[in-house]
This record gives structure tokens, C-alpha cells and sequence, in this order.
């Protein structure tokens, strides 16, 4: 790994996110604060498991959309996969580049995640213009940005009171 995520904290809304850089790859870091997001590679080894990477069937009902149909783990967000590889494009928050320490926004990944890569987010090749999904999710937000409170609303995270 290049690095890896700390979370400080225990209430996901309030936390402080980070990804910490090992020291052989801080001057990868250059210029990064220049950028408003980066997007994060991450390895989810808490589901790297033999009984979660060699199943016979990868069709799955997804536990996160309701009256979704059975459905292949290409076509899902699900951390078990036969390579649980994961992606977040988090926005920067604050770059350390003697320290190697990014700060972000958040990340749906476990504190000690194993990050793997590190890409600067280019609007022209990673935002597409005209794209659509699966009809089940037509209830989610649109942006990024949006989703934290709706997944409040979803009860995957208690709301502030």
C-alpha cells in the first residue's frame, strides 16, 4: 500500500477523515492541494476472505435498494468481490505534504484501510456527461455531495439530534 485511511472518531457524521502516506511516497503528494478532490483506490481487506472471493454464484440481492432484482456483483457497489478493490472520490479538505497527510471528507472505507493508489480527480476524464443507472436506484441522490443525508434518511446513520 501507499498509505492508509485513520478515521478519528466513532459517529461517521462528525469524524475526522484522513489518509495517512507512507514516507517513500510523500512526494507523490505535490501539488495534490491544488486539486478540490482525490480519488482513493483502497484495498477492503476486512472482506478479503476465501468464503467472499471464491463463491460459485456472483449474482446477489442487494441489500441496499429496494425491489432491486437479483443482481451480478459487476453491477453493484457490494465490498465483496472476487478482487475487494475499492474507489472514493473524496474531496481534500488539507494536504501535509512533509507530514503525508491528506484530510478528507469522508470515505466509506474502515479506519486502517490499506490504500493503494491515489488519483487526482480531472472533471474531463472522470465525469461523464449523459450516463444513467439501474432503474432500482432512481431514488438516490445525484451527487456525491447529497448522499451523507440521505443515507442519514436510509437509517444507515443515526441522524444528530
Amino acid at each position: 500500500p501507499v498509505g492508509y485511511v485513520r478515521i478519528e472518531g466513532d459517529d461517521p457524521i462528525e469524524a475526522n477523515y484522513f489518509i495517512d502516506v507512507l514516507e517513500p511516497y510523500r512526494s507523490a503528494l505535490k501539488e495534490l492541494d491544488k486539486f478540490s478532490h482525490v480519488m482513493i483506490f483502497w484495498w477492503a481487506h476486512e472482506m478479503d476472505k476465501e468464503e467472499y472471493r471464491n463463491v460459485d454464484d456472483w449474482a446477489i440481492d442487494v441489500p441496499y435498494a429496494e425491489g432491486a432484482p437479483t443482481t451480478g456483483i459487476f453491477a453493484t457497489r457490494a465490498e465483496y468481490r472476487p478482487n475487494p478493490m475499492g474507489l472514493t472520490t473524496c474531496g481534500i479538505l488539507d494536504v501535509d505534504n512533509k507530514k503525508g497527510i491528506i484530510k478528507i471528507e469522508g470515505i466509506d472505507a474502515f479506519n486502517g484501510t490499506p490504500v493503494f493508489d491515489l488519483k487526482a480527480y480531472f472533471p474531463i476524464c472522470d465525469r461523464v456527461r449523459d450516463c444513467h443507472i439501474a432503474p432500482w436506484l432512481k431514488d438516490w441522490p445525484e451527487y456525491l455531495e447529497d448522499g451523507i443525508i440521505w443515507w442519514q434518511k436510509q437509517g444507515f446513520f443515526e441522524e444528530e439530534t
